[in-house]
């Protein structure tokens, strides 16, 4: 198995927030928030070009035995971890998360600064429809539902051609 990017960084998940916003402003957008919620979810929301945008960034639980128990051979012993190297361990995973998104942003506004592909074709499952869900959030049901009938959806647009 491969060794994660950025398993290894010391880079705080501020700074890596802080360079998500000066890239998304050097590359045009006009709004930027970021928060999170006790759920562990941290979330960024930025507007372009019009668009509304909303990304998720799902936490590690600090409670899961890949930070809290240790391991031998790649197997759980039982033995626990010292509470302060349990959370150093949740730390660095968390660091690894937001130096992946920091990545992944920028390489999708690069792509497009590039033309190698579109803004609409790299954000369109975090784009915010009119009543606050995202793309994927709208049509992943439809989209499972069209792969377990074999049919396609009725309608592709919210409210049209849908049946409730």
């Amino acid at each position: 198995m491969s060794r994660r990017y950025a398993a290894g960084t010391n880079v705080s998940a501020e700074k890596s927030r802080a360079e998500i916003e000066r890239d998304l402003r050097r590359y045009g957008a006009d709004q930027f928030m970021s928060g999170w919620d006790a759920g562990g979810k941290a979330i960024l929301g930025f507007r372009f070009n019009g668009r509304m945008i909303r990304m998720l960034l799902t936490m590690p639980d600090p409670k899961a035995r890949e930070f809290t128990e240790r391991t031998y051979g790649g197997d759980y012993t039982g033995n626990l971890r010292r509470p302060e190297d349990a959370e150093a361990r949740w730390e660095q995973s968390c660091r690894q998360r937001w130096r992946a998104l920091a990545l992944v942003i920028k390489a999708k506004l690069e792509a497009v600064t590039a033309g190698i592909t579109t803004f609409e074709d790299e954000f369109l499952a975090f784009t915010m429809l009119p009543d606050g869900t995202t793309v994927n959030q709208w049509i992943e049901p439809k989209l499972l539902a069209a792969y377990s009938k074999g049919q396609m959806p009725k309608g592709l647009l919210p409210g049209v051609g849908e049946t409730q």
